[in-house]
């Protein structure tokens, strides 16, 4: 089907049996009858009757766009909301940190006491990317970009 998309011409009727064969989602087939607009070529569905050379056809279209608007801006708030919510239980998004607690207070005492941080990352296993991100996360003065 979408290779279809690429042979009509201006002046040409693309016509389906049903909206579902041209497109995945409300958004994406609308973005699909915007690009045949664009381009000057029509759209049909059989079966739902819906025609883009007739003004009550551009109109459902008209009508498809502002529904599929209002969806985009909903599902938006609901995730908003839902950030919020876990926020407030407590739940801080992103990745567990790599190094935290006991572990984190035997590298600091280890690089306090001269250890370099290759010999760190060696004997703890630990990435140097995550040692350095750690070390700044906790002001670890010793660390270029710790505050």
């Amino acid at each position: 089907m979408m290779r279809s998309l690429e042979f009509v011409h201006p002046g040409d009727v693309l016509v389906v049996w049903k909206l579902d064969r041209l497109g995945r989602s409300l958004s994406h087939l609308l973005a699909i009858v915007t690009s045949l607009k664009d381009k000057r070529v029509a759209f049909r569905s059989l079966t739902e009757n819906l025609d883009t050379t007739t003004p009550s056809g551009e109109f459902l279209f008209q009508v498809f766009g502002a529904l599929a608007q209002y969806e985009r801006a909903l599902i938006q708030e609901r995730v908003v909301a839902g950030l919020v919510a876990a926020r407030k239980r407590g739940r801080i998004g992103g990745r567990p940190q790599a190094v935290t607690g006991e572990k984190l207070d035997t590298i600091v005492a280890a690089l306090d006491g001269g250890m370099s941080k290759a010999a760190v990352c060696r004997n703890f296993g630990v990435k140097r990317t995550t040692l350095i991100e750690t070390l700044v996360r906790v002001g670890w003065m010793g660390c270029r970009g710790a505050s």
